[in-house]
């Protein structure tokens, strides 16, 4: 049966704040970094701010708890879906530019730029210091 609410299952099998992190994560994701409700559009400042509220959410979440196997596994798995949107907001933000059709639109960069960016985007994590680091690599074309 087809519903609205992608949690709809998942509410007797987790707790109400692993509930609440889910739903806050994916309206995140949908209204700061260019999700279906705004029509895939985005900004820096949009971004700016995603990133500011992921880093409340992954405070939050270091205080998980879980009473069972399960609880466990949807604890982490929610971890580490807010350590991809964080990656996935980052290299949004770093990539100056629109890819339209087909990804997102930045409305602050509404052109393509493929001279400039026709790029892999790579990033890297410091556990230490907290800080991501962005660098482009060429795309090197196989088949032409």
């Amino acid at each position: 049966m087809f519903t609205s609410n992608p949690f709809a299952g998942l509410a007797v099998f987790l707790p109400p704040f692993v509930m609440q992190a889910y739903i806050v994560l994916m309206v995140l994701m949908d209204e700061y970094v260019g999700g279906y409700s705004t029509f895939y559009v985005t900004n820096e400042r949009l971004l700016n701010r995603g990133l500011e509220l992921l880093g409340i959410l992954k405070e939050d979440i270091e205080h998980l708890g879980a009473e069972d196997l399960h609880q466990l596994q949807r604890a982490w798995e929610l971890h580490h879906r807010v350590w991809t949107a964080e990656s996935v907001a980052r290299h949004t933000l770093f990539r100056q530019e629109t890819r339209w059709p087909g990804y997102y639109y930045r409305a602050d960069h509404p052109k393509l730029d493929d001279a400039a960016w026709h790029v892999f985007t790579a990033s890297a994590y410091d556990a230490k210091t907290g800080d991501w680091r962005m660098t482009k690599l060429p795309v090197h074309h196989i088949m032409e």
